[in-house]
């Protein structure tokens, strides 16, 4: 099975119908249907790891500010307490929780809405542990590889570059030099080396880029995955949004 990471972008994107979201569909369409999803998503990001393992999760409205029609948007796909186990073995030595009161964030569902509108593909949704170096969250990424041999969708979702404070809403599409300076960046190690996606921290746009880690972390699974496998990550669909939100997304094929 195929591994991806998607710029997920706003969450209005759930609704709209952009090169974005048409990507994602193809995406969908493309690869063959998963026994499971594992979503990684930015927007559960806290200390320690944990999978949610109940039946249904609820879908967390985790934003504000949108219009009504996004609030009512409902994703009720079935969880797997089968995949919450397996990934809680797969990462050991690590301790991962088995949580049953989150459920999937609009970094997850903004996504499955394209790729499986039925919803009719088990969910599980893992946490980004803040207290783990850039390294040890690739490794984790290597650790979940077995997993795409077991018919399960990896899927990381977040933004290369996330810099909410400075963007520029009369550029739907663009990308200050800067940012498009480090996304390009990030896109060059995917392909070559992912296994130095870290290494980006030294980069001169790193803090203009990446203020907060969250929304990064995720591609660091996917760069994992992909040393796992010794291949690079290759670019499923490209660009910028507002200036300072990369909307670049990978596959691990």
């Amino acid at each position: 099975m195929p591994a991806a990471f998607i710029g997920h972008g706003s969450p209005m994107n759930t609704l709209e119908r952009n090169r974005w979201t048409e990507a994602w569909r193809a995406f969908g369409r493309s690869i063959p249907r998963p026994t499971a999803i594992l979503a990684i998503s930015a927007h559960w990001y806290g200390r320690g790891l944990a999978v949610t393992a109940m039946e249904r999760p609820r879908t967390i409205h985790d934003f504000a500010g949108f219009p009504d029609e996004l609030f009512r948007v409902q994703y009720p796909a079935a969880g797997s307490r089968e995949l919450a186990e397996r990934v809680i073995d797969l990462a050991k030595p690590r301790t991962v929780a088995a949580d049953t009161s989150w459920g999937l964030d609009h970094g997850t569902w903004s996504i499955l809405a394209h790729l499986y509108p039925d919803a009719d593909v088990p969910v599980v949704q893992m946490s980004l542990d803040a207290s783990l170096s850039f390294d040890e969250h690739l490794a984790l990424g290597a650790a979940l590889a077995p997993l795409r041999a077991e018919g399960v969708l990896v899927l990381g979702s977040g933004d290369i570059v996330h810099n909410l404070r400075v963007m520029d809403w009369g550029s739907p599409e663009g990308a200050y030099p800067w940012a498009q300076e480090f996304d390009d960046a990030a896109r060059e190690l995917l392909a070559a080396d992912p296994s130095r996606l870290g290494s980006l921290v030294s980069h001169p746009h790193y803090r203009q880029a990446v203020p907060t880690p969250e929304h990064f972390v995720p591609a660091l699974h996917l760069a994992g995955l992909a040393h796992a496998a010794g291949t690079g990550a290759e670019v499923l669909i490209g660009g910028s949004a507002f200036g300072s939100v990369s909307m670049t997304s990978y596959v691990v094929r």
